[in-house]
């Protein structure tokens, strides 16, 4: 069976529903297709839940543009959808003289990005808001927050329904055919159809390069390599020791084995750069005292034995190990030359923050 429909959005999570939320919302038919049997199960819900800034991304590049706008489109998200949201701030520390030369280069890069608002804080400063942390220099960042990203989830899945989209779980894409008239996808799943769209957004995530891959007619050559950077975190089993994110000076990969705290209060260690093959979200608890040894330069108090492994994230990079970091790739027809085809690539962090101005930029090209 073969259905016809305008637009088909791939994949459910932040950014997908987001995408599907905007497309409805513009007039359009929309349905969405996820291959799980939840929405937003892998990248989506294995993360920090942190509101980001826009602090650390190249000025003028669409992680920075992206994350600066969908910033403040998500609070005012989150304050008219009800959906659960802290804007706690965050301190990036310095534990090392050498690493404020870092600091000032962040906050001159946040400033080039439209992000005015860090400040200066001394040892002082922070020992007054976190007394447990240990530093020589830090950065106060007022407009980063934290969010309830399964009620987020919930909150764009509801608009985009109400605009008319449906959700599809269980309907993997299998393949497709780019045709005169559209583009055929193939789902499987227990009801196996294939239907024919106008408009395909491909927004799949860690598997955006397979579905591209499996749909004939898309030049291979322009479907970029994925590698998997996984992202482990431990949890504090002991009483919270601080009140908001604490963020070390970022590592080449990441952004260093940082503190994050949910809304409920519970501390979380993480996430680390671990190169992976193949997707596995197992924690290895060897990896215990490479966090410790992290932990401690800011928080020397964290005790033997007070952290357990907790869950793991990975995310979809578009650059090899010790290759310098890639932007957000998001391609149009001008791009690859395929009608009504949009591909989204390398959609990891700062994308959850970004996912309404993604989707704001999206829907306009359509």
């Amino acid at each position: 069976m073969t259905e016809r429909v305008d637009c088909v959005v791939i994949g459910a999570g932040i950014v997908g529903l987001a995408l599907a939320r905007a497309v409805a919302m513009a007039g359009r038919e929309v349905i969405i297709v996820e291959q799980a049997d939840m929405i937003g199960s892998e990248t989506s819900s294995r993360h920090s839940e942190v509101i980001h800034a826009g602090i650390y991304y190249p000025p003028g590049s669409r992680k920075a543009e992206f994350c600066v706008a969908g910033k403040h489109a998500l609070y005012e998200f989150c304050e008219s959808h009800g959906v659960p949201y802290k804007r706690c701030g965050k301190i990036i520390v310095a534990t090392s003289e050498d690493q404020q030369t870092d600091l000032e280069r962040l906050r001159n890069n946040a400033a080039e990005c439209g992000v005015r608002d860090l400040e200066w804080m001394t040892p002082e400063d922070v020992a007054g808001m976190e007394p447990e942390v240990q530093c020589v220099r830090a950065l106060w960042s007022p407009s980063t927050g934290i969010v309830d990203s399964h009620a987020l989830m919930l909150a764009l899945q509801g608009d985009a329904e109400e605009a008319g989209a449906m959700l599809a779980l269980l309907t993997p894409v299998t393949g497709g055919q780019v045709m005169n008239d559209g583009i055929r996808l193939d789902c499987g799943g227990g009801a196996a159809m294939s239907v024919v769209a106008d408009i395909v957004i491909n927004s799949a995530g860690l598997h955006a390069q397979k579905v591209a891959r499996s749909i004939s007619g898309v030049p291979a050559e322009t479907i970029p390599p994925i590698h998997y950077c996984k992202g482990n975190y431990y949890t504090l089993s002991s009483s919270p020791p601080f009140s908001r994110p604490i963020y070390p000076v970022p590592e080449s990969a990441g952004l260093g084995v940082h503190v994050t705290v949910d809304l409920a209060g519970q501390v979380r260690f993480g996430p680390d750069t671990e190169w992976i093959d193949e997707i596995d979200y197992d924690v290895d608890p060897a990896r215990a005292d490479s966090f410790y040894e992290a932990v401690r330069k800011y928080y020397p108090a964290l005790a033997d034995g007070a952290i357990a492994p907790g869950y793991a994230g990975i995310r979809p990079k578009l650059q090899a190990p010790g290759e310098g970091a890639r932007d957000f790739v998001i391609q149009g027809p001008d791009d690859h030359g395929v009608s009504g085809l949009i591909n989204l690539y390398g959609i990891e962090s700062p994308g959850m923050t970004a996912a309404l101005a993604i989707a704001d930029h999206v829907a306009g090209t359509l």
